[in-house]
């Protein structure tokens, strides 16, 4: 894919659910961004299914904004909000800001200018530090970068690939054809949503680009400030995430294995994570659901072990909900319990067999 027919040279992409009270801040500073005066770019509001008026706050900044684009997608996930972006880039080069995060003056420029640089960088990761409403628990640098609050330094970090370490969705670059040739339009992690803290969307996507051979990075010149409120740094929310991204573990650890190495690392896997555990347990003792860094710090290594059990279970599900013996199952029941109830109407069967 090459660039032509391109209409601009770079694309800001922002998924927002329920964002309206937060976009606004985001769009602000995107309005005052320096070193663009050359530079032809966009942005593009992602609606992820939205219930409040994120909507008519776009409206209202698209008035005399050229540039600022809105669209809906129906299918909640940052994943699904992410593809809907990419498919609609009018620009060879995209990056990715949440609706909590803030970039500085100068991210757009210094981003196009980074890969301008670097022609073999697929992905490249801003410096993100966190803006908080509230004190942060004790020991917080050790999960920082789960909440994606990333310092690597002061100089370009190249991201190898046999160090299993990559850079958050928030504040990402990536090269549109990277994408569009090597990420699935159904991935399996779709990203969090109102109903399920199963997270891990991030490291799926870069995975496929980085396994396709691109290269990855983290950019210090590219800074954005992630907003983080009081209730994501509560005991409950920080286990919430460490559940979620624990769960979602065996789809990004098995991304980088080769077939063949699929059940030696499995089993090596697993027993690193019970040696976190027991390591875990000795050091905190009592206090280890206590603390919430300590606690999250141990979901994490317990929902990291299920998680190839929460994958197997998944697929189970899937194979028996399209398989024929659970339609002859289904059929089979419907028969015998109208067999056993003569008078009950072909609706009422209907209902019945959607219940199931």
């Amino acid at each position: 894919m090459t660039v032509t027919g391109f209409f601009c040279d770079f694309t800001v992409a922002i998924p927002t659910y329920n964002g309206a009270n937060r976009i606004s801040e985001v769009l602000e500073r995107l309005k005052w961004q320096l070193g663009t005066t050359h530079i032809r770019w966009e942005i593009i509001v992602v609606d992820n299914n939205s219930s409040d008026q994120t909507a008519a706050v776009v409206r209202r900044y698209q008035q005399g904004w050229s540039n600022l684009r809105y669209a809906f997608e129906p299918r909640q996930g940052a994943t699904y909000a992410r593809q809907r972006a990419i498919k609609l880039a009018r620009s060879p080069l995209i990056g990715f800001l949440d609706d909590d995060n803030l970039p500085s003056a100068v991210w757009v420029a210094q981003a196009i200018k980074f890969l301008r640089e670097h022609p073999q960088a697929g992905i490249i990761g801003s410096h993100i530090r966190g803006q908080f409403d509230s004190e942060v628990p004790k020991d917080f640098e050790r999960i920082a970068p789960f909440l994606a609050l990333i310092d690597r330094g002061p100089q370009p970090l190249f991201y190898a690939p046999e160090k299993k370490v990559l850079p958050p969705g928030a504040g990402m670059v990536v090269r549109r054809h990277a994408w569009m040739e090597n990420v699935p339009d159904n991935p399996v992690l779709g990203g969090r949503t109102k109903d399920s803290m199963l997270t891990g969307e991030d490291m799926e996507t870069t995975l496929h680009i980085q396994q396709a051979g691109w290269e990855v990075w983290y950019n210090p010149a590219m800074r954005v400030e992630h907003k983080i409120p009081a209730q994501r740094l509560t005991h409950d929310y920080l286990c919430d995430l460490m559940r979620g991204i624990g769960l979602s573990r065996y789809r990004t650890r098995m991304l980088s294995v080769k077939k063949h190495q699929k059940y030696p690392m499995l089993l090596a896997y697993t027993v690193n994570d019970i040696r976190k555990m027991i390591r875990h347990i000795v050091k905190y003792r009592a206090g280890v659901w206590r603390d919430p860094v300590t606690a999250s710090e141990m979901t994490l290594y317990i929902y990291s072990l299920l998680s190839p059990a929460f994958f197997l279970q998944m697929h189970l599900q899937r194979v028996w909900s399209s398989s024929q013996l659970r339609k002859r199952w289904i059929g089979d029941a419907s028969g015998s319990a109208f067999n056993q109830h003569g008078a009950r109407s072909q609706a009422a069967s209907t209902i019945g067999s959607e219940s199931l």
